[in-house]
Order: structure tokens, then sequence, then C-alpha cells
């Protein structure tokens, strides 16, 4: 799919990857993009940031909590009431949380709400309309933990893999009647999420990380290719090639690596 004039929603669009997706689909020539966060005036001066790239663009931001289903309806409905239909779906709003099993209920609740729940709110939202017109793309950020697993992170790792998951289920279900669906997989991306507000964490997927930008780009050259996997990290595929080919001996080297990582940065969650 080429972007130049679709229609675009983004979620968790005010910062980050989100925000690079934003800008670089306007740039392509998007005729209309709904930039949707929790951090609605953030949403709003990054659609005013595309609209000033590229005049012809409508853009729009609002407030949205995409853990809530009414609420991504809604945003799909006011999309679609100023565009006349959605085309992509950037289902791209996630959170992390470095526990193990110290996590407790309610924040596993939480985290699988966003990073799972939030991919099937975008689906029952505007699959409908898409299946009408015989096509519609969906790009959900996930994260190479979905496909490997994460270090110190046992919720993101998990809610991760269920993200692939539904995103597998939904391009084998509905591949066939024009729906396309791609996930962004990188692993180490240089927003608040790896290294804080401040920039004070410090981690070991700091090392080799790319920018938002560049995710970004990758995605844009993915959706012309219609891949499922986007892999701003080229490295991961060969990592999870290496974990189907032999599962025993790819658990061991993650232990390997979560010593090293526990070493060099000390633990996170209870191991």
């Amino acid at each position: 799919m080429e972007i130049s004039n679709k229609t675009v929603i983004v979620t968790g669009g005010a910062t980050g990857i989100g925000r690079a997706l934003v800008l670089a689909f306007a740039r392509a020539g998007a005729r209309g993009i709904a930039v949707a966060d929790l951090d609605e005036r953030g949403a709003q001066q990054v659609a005013a940031e595309a609209a000033e790239l590229a005049p012809s663009c409508q853009a729009f931001g609002c407030r949205t909590d995409v853990a809530d289903a009414a609420a991504v309806q809604a945003l799909a409905d006011e999309a679609t009431r100023r565009f006349g239909q959605v085309d992509v779906f950037c289902s791209n709003a996630g959170i992390i949380l470095r526990k193990g099993l110290d996590a407790t209920a309610d924040e596993w609740q939480r985290i699988w709400e966003i990073n799972v729940m939030a991919h099937i709110h975008a689906a029952n939202a505007v699959l409908p309309q898409m299946l009408e017109r015989g096509e519609g793309y969906f790009v959900n950020t996930v994260s190479a933990a979905g496909l490997l697993s994460q270090i110190g992170s046992a919720p993101y790792a998990v809610t991760k893999h269920a993200a692939i998951g539904f995103a597998e289920w939904l391009e084998i279900t509905y591949g066939d009647r024009g729906i396309k669906v791609s996930c962004i997989c990188p692993q180490g991306v240089q927003t608040k999420m790896l290294f804080g507000e401040n920039g004070e964490r410090k981690g070991f997927l700091q090392e080799g990380s790319v920018t938002a930008e560049h995710v970004a780009a990758v995605t844009l050259e993915g959706m012309r290719d219609e891949r499922f996997l986007i892999l701003p990290h080229p490295e991961v595929l060969e990592y999870y090639r290496r974990k189907g080919q032999d599962y025993d001996r790819w658990l061991k080297g993650m232990r390997r690596l979560q010593e090293k990582v526990i070493s060099e940065f000390g633990a996170i969650g209870k191991q």
C-alpha cells in the first residue's frame, strides 16, 4: 500500500514512534490523519505539525484511552466523519511494566488492556467498514519482545506475544478479504520508554537503538511491500530463526543474556 491519499488513525501519536509515524505519513501524502493520545494537547500539537508539513493533509488531535473500547470506537467514528473512511489504523500506543512475579493483578490487567485489547478494539472499530470496501490496513506496533522475549519484564513479554498472536489471527482470517496486517517489531528505540523521562535509565537495549524516525521510515517501506513483520532491527529475524530452530539452545542463550544484564544493570522484578 502507498500511503498517498489515504486516511490514517495513529494512537499514541503525541510522542515517540507514534509522532514519527504521523509526520512520515504526512510527508508521504496522506490526506487525513487522526492523532490520538491520552495527552490531548500533545496530540493536537503533532496534528498541527503534520498539517504544517503537508497543507493538503487534514489532521486533528484528540484524547483517546485505547483501553476503552467505546473511546476507540468514538475515535474511529470521528475520523470517518471527517475523512469519509479509515484506510489505515496504526494501533501504536503501548506501555511497559518492568516487573516479574511482583506485578499485581491490577498491573497485569492494565498492561493487558493497553498492549493487547487496544488492538482488538481497533479491529472492532474499523474492520466492518474495511470489509465492506474490500480493503484496509492494520499496522500494530508490537516489539521484538513479541517474537523473542523481554529481560526483566514478564508483563511486557507476555502481552507482546499475545499482540503478535492476535495480529496473526487477523491476517489469517481476513487476509483473503482485502485486509492487510503489519506488526512493527523493533528492539531499542530512542524514546522515553527506553531512556526514561529525563534520560536517567540505563539498559542493554540502548546500544544499537534506533530513532523513532528510522522506525517510521522502515514502516512505510514495509507497508509498500505489505509485509507482516516490519523489522527496524533486521537482526531480529535471525534471532527468531534461531529460536525456532533450537528452542532449548535459544533459552540457554537468553539465560546467559539475563545474567549479563543483571550484572551490568541490576535485577528488575523478582527473578
